[in-house]
C-alpha cells in the first residue's frame, strides 16, 4: 500500500503552461549564466535565498546585516536571528551532499538548520502540533505517531516518482508542510528541500532565490497552503509555486535593476514609462499575473491596476478571459 502512495494533485493546462514557461526561461538563464554565474553571483543569490526565508519566520536582518554576518563582521541585531543567518548557510553549504529522497539526510538538514534553537533539532516531533495565524488556528498536522510513517511514504513517492520535477518539488513541498514533521523549523526546511529537489535536476537551480518572491507574496502562499489543505489536494499550492518559480525565472533572466537603467536616467513622465514597461512584459508574456508583474517592475500591485486599467481605457490592451486563467492582449 505504501509503495502505491500518490499525493492528491491535478496536471491542469495552467501547471502545464506554467511548466513550459520556466523550463524556456531556464534554457535562457542556462546559456546567459554560462558566463555570468560567477562565485560572487552564487553567493548574493545564497544570501538573497537565506534572508527571505528566514524573514518569512519573522527573522527582521535585512539583506545588507546578513551580509555583513558572513563575513564575521559584528551585527547590531537579536541573538537568535543572527544563529538563525549561520545555521542556514551551514545548511545551505550542505545541500548538494544530500540525497532529497534519504530521511537522514532530512534530519540532518533540519539539525543544522535547528542547532541551538530548539529542543532535540534533527528529531521528528513527539507531540501534536497546530498552525496559527494570529489567534487562529489554520492547520492541525498530523498526529506525531504518524509523521515516520508519512515521511518515509513521501520519500518513496518522490524516489519513485515519474512526474517532472518542477511539479514533483512543489507537490513534495505542500506535503512536507502538511504534515510538519518537526516541532519547529518546517517552513524554512520545506523551501530548502525543494531547492534540493530543483538542484538535482538542474544544478543552477540551488542557486535560484525564488524565496524572495515568496516572502513579497507571503499571504498568498499562506492562503495557497489554506486552499490545498481545504480542497485535500496539492493544486492550489502547486500552481502558486509554480507562478513564483516563474516570476524568480524572469527576474534573474532579466533583472529589474537591468530594466530601470533608462527610466532611472530620465524620471519624468513617470507613468507613461510605467506603462510602455507594463507592455513590455505582457508581450513576452501575456499570463503574467498582477502580483508577476508588481515583482518584476518592482512596484505596487495597486500601481499596476492602476496602469492596466489606464492602457485597458486608452485602447492599448485587452483581457481576454476570466481573471483567472485569462490571458493579456497587447493592441
Amino acid at each position: 500500500m505504501a509503495r502505491s502512495y500518490k499525493p492528491p494533485y491535478q496536471i491542469n493546462a495552467t501547471v502545464v503552461r506554467l511548466v513550459g514557461e520556466i523550463s524556456q526561461q531556464l534554457g535562457r538563464w542556462s546559456v546567459a549564466t554560462k558566463a555570468t554565474l560567477t562565485p560572487q553571483l552564487r553567493r548574493d543569490h545564497r544570501i538573497r535565498t537565506i534572508q527571505a526565508s528566514l524573514a518569512i519566520e519573522n527573522n527582521s536582518l535585512t539583506v545588507e546585516q546578513v551580509t555583513a554576518v558572513l563575513a564575521g563582521k559584528r551585527v547590531l541585531g537579536p541573538p537568535r536571528e543572527i544563529h538563525e543567518v549561520k545555521n542556514a548557510f551551514s545548511a545551505y553549504d550542505q545541500m548538494a551532499n544530500w540525497r532529497p529522497t534519504s530521511r537522514t539526510a532530512l534530519l540532518e538538514a533540519h539539525r543544522l538548520l535547528m542547532l541551538g534553537l530548539m529542543d532535540a533539532p534533527g528529531h521528528f516531533r513527539r507531540s501534536g502540533v497546530g498552525i496559527y495565524r494570529g489567534d487562529k488556528i489554520v492547520h492541525m498536522a498530523p498526529p506525531a505517531s504518524l509523521v515516520a510513517k508519512l515521511i518515509d511514504q513521501l520519500l518513496r513517492w518522490l524516489e519513485n516518482t515519474d512526474t517532472h520535477p518542477l511539479i514533483s518539488s512543489c507537490v513534495f513541498h505542500y506535503e512536507f508542510e502538511f504534515i510538519h514533521p518537526f516541532s519547529d523549523g518546517n517552513g524554512r526546511l520545506g523551501r530548502l528541500w525543494q531547492t534540493l529537489i530543483l538542484g538535482r535536476w538542474q544544478p543552477i537551480l540551488m542557486y535560484l532565490p525564488v524565496e524572495t518572491v515568496i516572502r513579497n507574496r507571503q499571504q498568498d502562499y499562506y492562503a495557497a497552503l489554506a486552499a490545498a489543505d481545504a480542497a485535500s489536494d496539492a493544486t492550489p499550492f502547486l500552481e502558486f509555486m509554480l507562478h513564483a518559480l516563474n516570476t524568480a525565472m524572469l527576474e534573474v533572466v532579466d533583472p529589474p535593476s537591468s530594466r530601470k537603467k533608462t527610466s532611472e536616467k530620465k524620471s519624468e513622465k513617470k507613468s507613461e514609462k510605467t506603462a510602455d514597461r507594463l507592455l513590455r512584459e505582457i508581450r513576452r508574456n501575456p499570463h503574467l499575473t498582477i502580483a508577476n508583474l508588481a515583482a518584476l517592475l518592482g512596484i505596487s500591485t495597486r500601481s499596476i491596476e492602476r496602469n492596466l486599467q489606464t492602457l485597458q481605457e486608452s485602447g492599448r490592451l485587452q483581457r481576454v478571459g476570466a481573471a483567472r486563467g485569462g490571458h493579456w492582449r497587447p493592441i
